[in-house]
């Protein structure tokens, strides 16, 4: 199996910060974003990705290359802790790169990995979406789509006001977790949407997508849309995965997702903590 993670957004939400580094490269606590997302590949079995970027992206590429210079200083100043560190982030997959030559959606991002995954199943993950849980969210779907021999995509359920963010499921219940999907909306608003049940940026799809991204018409936003590409397929299955997610798409979302993840490190939770309660008072 094999991941693909679109990076090529442009990432205008969080201006002035992205005016010169990508959006996927913000720091969460204490790592960029988009290794998190790496790291959940690799946790899944995944060790061959396809990031997609685009211009003014190249940031990425050299954080997951080696730094000869900085290796030879964390070793002369004795830092092997940051030196194991900085080292494994090089080791972790084969990481390829390919660039969407033009902003035209998602869904054209995807269609960028298309000779890489030569007609077989692959995962998909966004490159600005973290998740958390026991089982890595993208090995529960290899799961679902193992299971099931179809496509498998992470839903969740979300607030009301919340719902025109996202693509929209429309489904059928086939176990505790799993719906099977008859149709999906992209960005509905909240009275039209047929359930509040939203893909959330984790996907393991069957090669036959690429045929239909490349048939299906710009939809919302003038964009080739995956949901509209997905929405052809003959059988995908929803999986309400057993975690968190973090959405990092705009300034609150991305702040809120610092703040929870670094108070799970023990190394700095409880003064955190208090200082985030002095602020309150």
């Amino acid at each position: 199996m094999k991941a693909v993670i679109p990076a090529a957004g442009l990432g205008t939400r969080f201006l002035p910060a992205t005016k010169a580094q990508p959006k996927e490269m913000l720091p969460v606590y204490n790592k960029p974003t988009i290794q998190y997302v790496v790291e959940e590949a690799v946790a899944s079995g995944i060790d061959d990705i396809l990031i997609i970027t685009g211009k003014g992206k190249r940031s990425i590429e050299d954080h997951f290359d080696r730094s000869f210079e900085l290796e030879y200083s964390l070793r002369n100043c004795g830092k092997m802790d940051y030196l194991v560190e900085v080292e494994a982030i090089s080791e972790m997959a084969d990481i390829y790169y390919v660039r969407q030559k033009k902003q035209k959606g998602l869904g054209d991002a995807i269609l960028c990995a298309k000779k890489h995954i030569d007609g077989q199943p692959f995962a998909v993950l966004l490159g600005d979406t973290i998740s958390q849980s026991k089982v890595p969210c993208t090995k529960q779907l290899l799961d679902v789509h193992e299971k099931y021999n179809a496509s498998a995509i992470a839903i969740e359920r979300v607030p009301y006001d919340k719902i025109e963010r996202y693509g929209i499921i429309k489904g059928q219940k086939v176990e505790d977790s799993v719906y099977k999907i008859e149709d999906m909306v992209e960005k509905p608003r909240p009275e039209d949407a047929p359930s509040d049940l939203a893909i959330t940026g984790r996907y393991v799809l069957e090669s036959e997508i690429f045929d239909h991204i490349e048939e299906v018409p710009p939809g919302v936003g003038g964009e080739i849309q995956l949901t509209d590409a997905m929405r052809q397929l003959d059988n995908i299955y929803g999986h309400i995965f057993d975690g968190k997610m973090y959405d990092i798409g705009n300034n609150v979302e991305w702040l809120k997702s610092s703040l929870e993840i670094a108070l799970q490190d023990p190394a700095v939770s409880e003064e955190l903590r208090e200082y985030l309660k002095n602020i309150i008072k």
